[in-house]
C-alpha cells in the first residue's frame, strides 16, 4: 500500500507580468520516494521549486503539507516547515571550514554563550558520517573540490532535519563517480522516509534515480508517470510533446561543388548520424539532458567509444 502524499499543490499558479510561469499545477509527492520533476527550459519547473522552497510566493493556489495548507513567506519558513533546498550555485563561505559552515548562523552554544566548539565538531561529524558524506569537519571549504563543497552544501540543509529536501541541478558539475556516491546518498535519504524531489535536465540519470516523473510544460502540469521502465526517448517526447515524431534518416546536406566539405557518419546507439559540413560554416548541435549531444561531440573528437567516419573533400 502506497504511503500517503506528504506534499501536495493543488491549482498552483504563478503570473509575472506578460509571463504566466505556472498555471493550475496540482502536483504531489509521497515520504520515502525520489520523485523528478523535468522540462525543458521555461517550462515552470524552477518556478514550482522556487514556491515549495519558500523563495517564492505563489499567485493563486495551494501548498500542502502533511495534510496542512501552508504558505510560506520566505526560504527560512519553509525550513522551519522542514522544507530544504540545495541549490545549483553554491553558497559557501569559503574562507570557514566545513563544520562551521554546516552550522553558520545555528552554532552550538556553551552556558555562557560562546560557540561550543567541540560540540560543533562532534555534530558535524555524526552528521556526515550519518548520511555517508565523505568529507572532513575541519577541512576548509576554499580546499574542497566542487563536488565536496556541493555535499557541505547538502549536509546543511541535513541538519536542518528535513522531511523534504529538494536538488536542483545536483549532478551538473559532477564526475562519474561522484555521480554514483551522490546517488547511494539519495537513495539512503530515500530510505530514512526523507521526500527527495530531484530536478534535472539529465533524463538518463532522472529514470536511473526516481521512483517517479512529473512532467511539465508550458506551465502546466503534463502528468506524472512511474520512472520504472520508461526510456530516455519516452520522456523526451513527453516532455517536448512531439510523441511519435522521428526525425527522419538523411544523408549528408546537399553543398555546393566548389566548397570544401566534410562527411561525417557516426553510429550512435544503433543508429547512424550523417551529416555534411562546409568550410566556413558554424554548426550547432542541439538536444535535451540524455539525447546524445556530448556523446556525439566526443565521437567526433575522437574521445568516443563509438564509431565515426569523417571523409575530407575538396570541391572541384
Amino acid at each position: 500500500m502506497a504511503a500517503p502524499d506528504l506534499l501536495e499543490t493543488r491549482d498552483l499558479s504563478k503570473q509575472y507580468p506578460g509571463n504566466t510561469a505556472l498555471d493550475g499545477v496540482c502536483f504531489s509527492a509521497r515520504a520515502g520516494e525520489v520523485h523528478a520533476i523535468v522540462g525543458a527550459n521555461g517550462a515552470g519547473k524552477s518556478t514550482l521549486m522556487n514556491i515549495l522552497s519558500g523563495a517564492t510566493r505563489p499567485s493563486g493556489g495551494t501548498v500542502c503539507l502533511s495534510g496542512q495548507d501552508r504558505t510560506f513567506a520566505s526560504p527560512a519558513d519553509a525550513l522551519s516547515a522542514g522544507v530544504a533546498c540545495v541549490y545549483q550555485e553554491l553558497s559557501l563561505v569559503t574562507q570557514l571550514d566545513v563544520a562551521r559552515n554546516v552550522f553558520l548562523g545555528r552554532e552550538p552554544r556553551t552556558r555562557w554563550g560562546a560557540v561550543d566548539i567541540p560540540r560543533l565538531y562532534e555534530q558535524t561529524t555524526a552528521l556526515l558520517g550519518r548520511f555517508g558524506l565523505k568529507v572532513s569537519a575541519r577541512a576548509k571549504a576554499e580546499a574542497l573540490s566542487v563536488a565536496d563543497q556541493q555535499l557541505v552544501e547538502l549536509a546543511r540543509a541535513l541538519s536542518m532535519e528535513p522531511r523534504v529536501l529538494i536538488l536542483d541541478e545536483p549532478t551538473a558539475v559532477l564526475s562519474m563517480a561522484e555521480k554514483r556516491n551522490l546517488f547511494d546518498i539519495i537513495r539512503r535519504l530515500r530510505d530514512d522516509g526523507i521526500l527527495v524531489i530531484y530536478v534535472s535536465h539529465f533524463l538518463g540519470e532522472v529514470i536511473e534515480i526516481a521512483d517517479r516523473v512529473t512532467v511539465v510544460r508550458d506551465g502546466r502540469l503534463v502528468g506524472m508517470h512511474d520512472a520504472r521502465g520508461m526510456s530516455v526517448e519516452g520522456l523526451a517526447d513527453l516532455i517536448t510533446g512531439e510523441a511519435g515524431m522521428k526525425t527522419p534518416e538523411a544523408g549528408p546536406a546537399p553543398v555546393s561543388a566548389d566548397a570544401r566539405t566534410l562527411d561525417i557518419t557516426v553510429e550512435q546507439g544503433g543508429r547512424r548520424i550523417e551529416l555534411g559540413l562546409r568550410a566556413g560554416e558554424i554548426v550547432g548541435i542541439a538536444g535535451l539532458g540524455g539525447s546524445g549531444r556530448t556523446a556525439f561531440a566526443r565521437t567526433l573528437a575522437g574521445a568516443g567509444r563509438r564509431r565515426a567516419r569523417i571523409r575530407l573533400t575538396d570541391g572541384d
